[in-house]
């Protein structure tokens, strides 16, 4: 494996488990948010393709999506599903950021880049749902 695949493969992973957040959230969240969520369960889905067809590009092992995955809270009502929604969407950005400074191919790049633009306005809207503030960060995807 290489520095871009497996980069990669771990963005890969890490929309597997959003799109699992995604589904256990749906459960929980209002019927005024449903819409939402399943537009960005789509999204995360298409994203997740592009990412594998790259991998198959680069004939490289595409990680097959876990039967479960650890969600970094209970999910029992509409606020912790939103929170647990916003996690994920964190977790995207420092996947597609990671993959953006170790992709050394221009296009797998940006795809690094559409993927951190997504997940980052997607948690920016998870933010004012929770009014969370501030609402959008510097430097998505940046450790601590």
């Amino acid at each position: 494996m290489t520095a871009t695949t497996d980069a990669l493969s771990k963005a890969v992973d890490t929309e597997n488990a959003a799109i699992f957040a995604y589904g256990v959230a749906t459960a929980f969240t209002s019927a005024a948010r449903r819409t939402t969520v399943a537009e960005y369960t789509a999204a995360h889905r298409v994203r997740r393709d592009e990412l594998v067809a790259a991998l198959d590009a680069a004939d490289a092992t595409v990680p097959e999506a876990a039967a479960g995955y650890t969600l970094p809270l209970t999910v029992d009502d509409s606020v912790t599903a939103v929170g647990a929604l916003l996690a994920a969407e964190i977790d995207c950005t420092v996947a597609y950021r990671a993959l953006i400074e170790q992709a050394d191919d221009p296009v797998v790049r940006r795809l690094g880049l559409g993927g951190l633009t997504d997940s980052t306005v997607r948690a920016a809207n998870w933010r004012v749902a929770l009014r969370d503030s501030p609402v959008t960060i510097a430097f998505p995807g940046s450790p601590g």
